[in-house]
């Protein structure tokens, strides 16, 4: 197969939604549909100690919540897919912002009864920003839940998006008896038996067919007839060419967990998604048929293997093939590298991989040379851009627990923060290690995992921070600036980078600090340099 041929069957999307809504739930009936796993982990039920295949992380399978974004790919229908199951949890909000960088569309689950909630806008906003395509998946039809256009309007009204239904269901909860879909013109029936089967459809591509009735009743049938009627009135006809600019969002229902709704997605997602796009670095557009090799790490994972101190450095390929044992440009460090066995990802299964084309994601092993961030390349100086540090919202000192483990308690938090599971600052004034996070529940995963992992033992100890700012200034040796370190002393800190941070202790303190040192410009994002 040709080199652009390899990149035209590829297909790399993230799925995002709120927690809950069924996202994990989803990723893994893709996968049942895709014949890459035999049966379903019983997600829900903790009894049931399998545990969804794309949450590895002992904690993740605890909480019933993902916590790590994980990388999963099939083969279905001659197209290669790469799924990346984001957190939906909003403490792990960075971890789903950096991943919205690597994938090349996107589908938002929402739950039938609570519709859309606050971290689905979030996400669909930094989507929209990106004009990254969406599909919508209204997921959970056989609960009881709000009504199909109810739902429709709120995806249109709190997203801001312009929907376009590919499939309408028929009924709703205890009357759901299945879906029309409008994409393919056939029924699918849902009933108690397609539960743990794949349901069969059946062609009905005239809707006056009398064998919806026999197949329905006569009065799903005729209510059916007359919300597609409105359907087609409302809603405008789907155009591939708007959805691929971000313009306009198919709607699909279903419900995952049932199996429902989820072929249909599948099969209109393979031929409607877009293929590896190109992407902005700081110095030019690279496309993905460019001949030479680019990409960038958008996650890092230590300990995927908890019996080989391993870390994993995640690559996005952009342009050209990434080969096997072949010496690549590590830019920032101006290093070259070279890779003996670069992974490709089914959950936590992995397998070595000789080629990899654009739109794959790689697996890389690493020793401590990579950051989120940086870029691999055949010898080009570029940077791609957008994957940036937010400024953290929680902040706590970190003290050792066990004084005789404290050298892998500083192994373990310097690999952590490599992650990007939150950020360490170091005070200027006394050394002490100050972790911030952007949710609070970061700081039980830190320390269930320097436990878990590296042995090492920590407690916090609360700090009253408003924000972390990066400090930016023209000139170093100006009286202003020397008079800001020595005024703002106790409340400086340099990040893992070595760059300076201003931690305000409130919002007035930041406002008279930026009054009063007007040369100095304070960035909530480490990404301005």
């Amino acid at each position: 197969m040709s080199f652009i041929e390899e990149i035209k069957r590829r297909r790399t999307f993230g799925i995002v939604s709120h927690p809950d809504a069924g996202k994990t739930t989803l990723t893994e009936k893709l996968l049942l549909f895709g014949g890459a796993i035999q049966e379903a982990g019983a997600v829900k039920s903790n009894k049931i100690k399998k545990g969804a295949t794309s949450d590895f992380m002992e904690i993740e399978r605890q909480r019933g919540i993902s916590v790590a974004t994980s990388v999963l790919a099939f083969e279905y229908k001659g197209i290669k897919i790469n799924i990346l199951d984001t957190p939906g949890h909003k403490d792990f909000a960075e971890d789903t912002f950096r991943t919205l960088t690597a994938v090349d569309s996107v589908i938002v689950v929402i739950d039938v009864a609570k519709g859309v909630e606050e971290q689905t806008e979030k996400l669909v906003k930094v989507c929209r920003m990106r004009n990254i395509p969406i599909i919508v998946f209204i997921n959970k039809l056989d609960r009881e839940g709000k009504d199909a256009f109810d739902l429709l309007d709120e995806v249109e009204q709190k997203l801001g998006l312009k929907v376009s239904p590919l499939s309408f269901p028929i009924g709703m909860g205890y009357d759901f008896k299945g879906i029309y879909n409008l994409w393919e013109k056939n029924v699918n029936l849902f009933t108690e038996e397609s539960k743990t089967d794949i349901a069969d459809t059946i062609e009905i591509s005239n809707l006056q067919d009398k064998k919806l009735n026999t197949l329905i009743g006569d009065t799903a049938a005729n209510t059916l007839r007359e919300e597609l009627e409105l359907v087609e009135g409302i809603y405008p006809k789907f155009d591939k060419n708007e959805y691929l600019e971000g313009q306009l969002q198919p709607v699909f229902f279903g419900s995952a967990l049932n199996n429902f709704g989820v072929r249909e997605l599948l099969d209109c997602f393979i031929n409607i998604a877009p293929v590896p796009r190109a992407k902005q670095s700081e110095e030019r557009l690279v496309e993905p048929a460019e001949n030479k090799f680019t990409g960038f790490v958008f996650k890092i994972h230590a300990n995927m293997d908890p019996n080989h101190r391993d870390r994993l450095a995640f690559i996005k390929i952009v342009s050209g093939t990434f080969k096997r044992n072949t010496p690549y440009l590590h830019v920032r460090l101006g290093k070259k590298l070279k890779f003996s066995s670069p992974n490709a990802f089914f959950a936590e299964k992995k397998q070595i991989v000789d080629v990899s084309y654009p739109g794959d994601i790689v697996g890389l092993h690493d020793t401590g040379n990579f950051k989120i961030g940086d870029t691999l390349t055949e010898g080009e100086k570029i940077n791609y851009k957008g994957i940036p540090s937010f400024s953290p919202e929680h902040f706590r000192y970190i003290n050792n627990a066990d004084p005789l483990k404290s050298k892998q308690l500083y192994k373990g938090i310097d690999q952590l923060m490599d992650e990007g599971v939150a950020q360490l600052f170091t005070l200027e004034m006394n050394g002490r290690k100050v972790i911030g996070t952007v949710g609070a529940l970061q700081y039980e995963v830190i320390q269930y995992r320097l436990e878990h992992e590296y042995g090492a033992k920590c407690t916090y100890e609360n700090l009253n921070v408003h924000k972390a700012c990066w400090v930016e200034t023209e000139d170093e040796t100006t009286e202003e600036f020397k008079a800001f370190k020595r005024v703002k002393q106790r409340f400086l800190a340099k990040d893992k980078q070595g760059q300076m941070v201003f931690l305000a202790d409130s919002a007035f303190s930041l406002q008279m600090t930026q009054q009063k040192y007007p040369s100095i410009t304070f960035h909530y994002t480490s990404e301005f340099h």
